[in-house]
């Protein structure tokens, strides 16, 4: 008789078979291939049972004997989890969460951290799957691809783990419609789109001013700009048509808009838009993709998750172990899923926002974080991978890049060359914003088949002979929601943005969206993972920090001035100025009018003046 391989909800208790203890840790075995010999007749206990993965070496062991209706005996073995305070619990298995836990552990091997994650897989928002090819399969990224020429922080990861990149296609015509469906589709060969002249300086223009802008934002307190407080009531789109004179121009940007974020130009504050730019080094670096500028990853993105689980250790790794609720207790924090609770000294919280918010937390979070959240919607955006058995538009002298406006016929806004670096062509695109919301509700079938419709129209025929369509709408992936990141709205830098990374007791911030280079990118992922690990050893391992680490940890832990009272400050200063000015322009003529009283007024001012002197 085969032993049960369960664990049911009851307690503390698991029940585990003793010779695959090890294999449901590693996610080898499921409940139904533990349990052949006695075919699920034991329903009291199935019933209730949910897998959970646990390492032996801190298990309790005891047996019992259930006797069940047909007399069949069944001996299950009872494993009681011995109680452990975990230094650390990371909640996500996406880049950030495992760069934090890779780099806790790096930094004190000593550490107990644990990572718990909704998904039954580790990656976040990025997926790498296996497709259909015309050299039989291969594989291709559904969530974030591109690494960039500046994007250290995963260029570095890259270099460490011993994997390639390869570079973009980019040679021969670019597809280019935009005024809608009726427009005429130009091709062009340079960076820049086939806009009328004056088009192409009001472009010119706009990006001069939008560059210079982005210079003036500190990504750590955008709230500290100038002119912060104007450019965070107003949107994207309300300074576009406020800055430009030509259709096509505000056209363009709303492509940008949708390609970058996965939302419309009127959703974005400005300010937001100004520090997503001056977190990437300008606006430009977003769009890029010259040769260089724009990488792919040889065997998919998700594959540097998996290389850093493996690092963490898979045994301190829970899947389907979706964060519920967490509680703060004065010397310790229970963070609680659906199979469990665990005890830790930190809690460090990577998953989107929007996520992030759906927990329970036990105090309440500050007023200032709880609003913070509800003012960053997470975008909607689904990707596309069509692969086809020639790359027929390079042999046309096309490079495979269109860009167009979504309409009632088209999905998509932006497609590129996503030819594997085996040889096997393919082309990606992308649905964002309003057309995916659109497009989400429509059946599967329709999507595809306007995908490759609009894809003949502007490559040609051949693309309607394809091998395989797959797609991707991360509005439904499960512990996601949307894609490719949280934006902020109007408002929400002035109120609730210091609040984006600053810990409330012993809960730390991570993710892409806390990033201050690259946010919203692979890259920004890996940099918040670095710094909220620097910032939690602080607490826990300060020994493992440099003297400057140590420094900039007790900075950051200082309560920086709000951007209200920034807006208080400023505004005050302006007032001061305004008096000032009102005083040059009427003094001369109050002097006329009344010298005398005016004579009074500066005996007393130079009264006062040396009295301050004094006091030096």
């Amino acid at each position: 008789m085969s032993q049960c391989c369960i664990v049911t909800s009851v307690s503390l208790f698991s029940l585990c078979c003793t010779y695959c203890t090890r294999a449901v840790s590693e996610r080898r075995l499921s409940l139904k291939q533990c349990l052949p010999a006695v075919k699920h007749t034991c329903n009291q206990v199935e019933s209730s049972a949910s897998l959970v993965y646990t390492s032996p070496a801190s298990l309790e062991r005891s047996t019992y004997t259930h006797k069940q209706f047909n007399c069949i005996i069944i001996s299950v073995t009872y494993y009681r989890q011995a109680a452990v305070m975990w230094d650390a619990v990371i909640v996500g298995a996406g880049l950030a969460g495992l760069t934090a836990a890779g780099e806790l552990l790096k930094r004190n091997p000593d550490l107990k951290v644990l990572v718990l994650e909704g998904k039954d897989r580790v990656g976040g928002r990025t997926v790498t799957l296996s497709l259909p090819a015309a050299r039989g399969e291969d594989r291709w990224d559904l969530g974030g691809q591109w690494v960039g020429r500046t994007q250290t922080h995963v260029l570095e990861l890259i270099q460490e783990l011993g994997l390639e990149t390869y570079s973009q296609y980019t040679s021969g015509k670019k597809v280019y419609q935009l005024g809608g469906p009726q427009a005429s589709i130009r091709t062009y060969t340079s960076s820049i789109p086939p806009l009328s002249w004056l088009a192409l300086v009001d472009m010119q223009l706009l990006l001069w001013k939008i560059e210079k802008l982005s210079k003036t934002v500190s990504v750590d307190n955008p709230g500290s700009a100038p002119r912060a407080a104007e450019f965070d009531s107003i949107t994207l789109y309300s300074y576009i048509s406020d800055h430009t004179w030509t259709q096509e121009v505000r056209d363009a940007m709303e492509v940008s808009c949708r390609s970058v974020f996965g939302v419309e130009s009127s959703q974005l504050s400005f300010l937001y838009f100004l520090m997503y730019g001056a977190a990437a080094g300008g606006f430009l670096p977003l769009l890029e993709a010259t040769a260089g500028s724009a990488q792919e990853l040889k065997g998919g993105t998700q594959q540097l998750s998996e290389r850093l689980a493996d690092r963490v250790g898979r045994e301190n790794i829970r899947l389907a172990s979706a964060v519920t609720a967490v509680e703060q207790g004065s010397d310790s924090v229970e963070v609680r899923t659906v199979s469990g609770t665990f005890t830790c000294k930190a809690v460090i919280v990577t998953c989107p926002p929007h996520l992030a918010a759906k927990i329970h937390y036990q105090p309440p979070l500050p007023l200032e974080r709880e609003h913070l959240t509800q003012y960053m919607p997470v975008a909607h955006m689904m990707k596309f991978i069509v692969t086809y058995p020639t790359a027929f538009w390079r042999e046309k002298g096309y490079s495979g890049e269109v860009v167009t406006q979504p309409s009632s016929d088209c999905p998509f806004s932006v497609t590129f060359d996503a030819t594997s670096p085996s040889g096997n062509p393919a082309l990606v695109g992308f649905v964002a914003g309003v057309q995916a919301t659109d497009w989400s509700n429509r059946p599967f079938e329709q999507r595809r088949d306007a995908v490759v419709q609009s894809l003949s129209r502007f490559l040609g025929p051949e693309a309607s002979n394809y091998i395989h369509y797959a797609e991707k709408d991360w509005a439904k992936e499960s512990f996601n929601g949307g894609c490719p990141v949280n934006i902020m709205v109007p408002g929400t830098i002035t109120y609730f943005h210091p609040s984006l990374r600053k810990a409330c007791g012993r809960i730390y911030w991570a993710g892409t969206e806390t990033a201050t280079q690259w946010c919203g990118y692979l890259s920004g992922a890996i940099q918040s993972g670095q710094r909220v690990a620097v910032e939690v050893l602080g607490s826990l391992s300060p020994e493992s920090l440099t003297q400057e680490e140590q420094e900039r940890h007790r900075t950051s832990t200082e309560s920086p001035i709000s951007n209200r009272d920034r807006g208080s400050a400023a505004g005050a200063s302006c007032l001061n100025t305004c008096f000032l000015l009102t005083a040059i322009c009427l003094g001369p003529a109050f002097l006329l009018a009344q010298p005398r009283r005016c004579q009074n007024l500066i005996g007393q001012g130079l009264s006062v003046l040396q009295k301050a002197v004094g006091k030096r």
